[in-house]
């Protein structure tokens, strides 16, 4: 299986300066834990996680004065749709973290996430009648 079968095709794209209350709120929203953040002044694509915004809370941080682009991940590891599900869970397990984004001719197509290849490993549970 590949990942673009089982990516996530909704991206959430903030911009550097969406304080973390607002990509917070729009994570929420969007039901994902992932953002990409587009910041054409500091290189191009970085991805802001839900990990990042605990952390930040977690210092003692205000998320409503605290800016995307300050606890956006810049050196992301990218995967491409044709990478096999083994080759993103690989990616995901030596760097550390959640979500690749995924790129299809350079421009963000979708993400995925540790639970996306985990439906997809997973057997589909049947329920038992009662």
């Amino acid at each position: 299986m590949l990942v673009r079968d089982a990516m996530s095709t909704v991206v959430l794209t903030i911009g550097p300066t969406h304080t973390l209350r607002q990509a917070a709120a729009l994570m929420s929203a969007r039901r994902v834990g992932a953002a990409v953040v587009h910041d054409p002044d500091a290189g191009g694509i970085g991805i802001l996680t839900e990990r990042d915004i605990l952390n930040s809370v977690g210092l003692g941080q205000n998320p409503d004065t605290e800016h995307a682009h300050d606890h956006t991940t810049t050196d992301v590891v990218f995967a491409a749709p044709t990478w096999t599900l083994e080759e993103a869970a690989s990616a995901m397990a030596h760097g550390g973290f959640r979500h690749l984004i995924v790129l299809d001719g350079g421009e963000p197509a979708g993400i995925v996430s540790v639970r996306d290849i985990i439906r997809c490993w997973a057997p589909i549970r049947q329920r038992v009648p009662a």
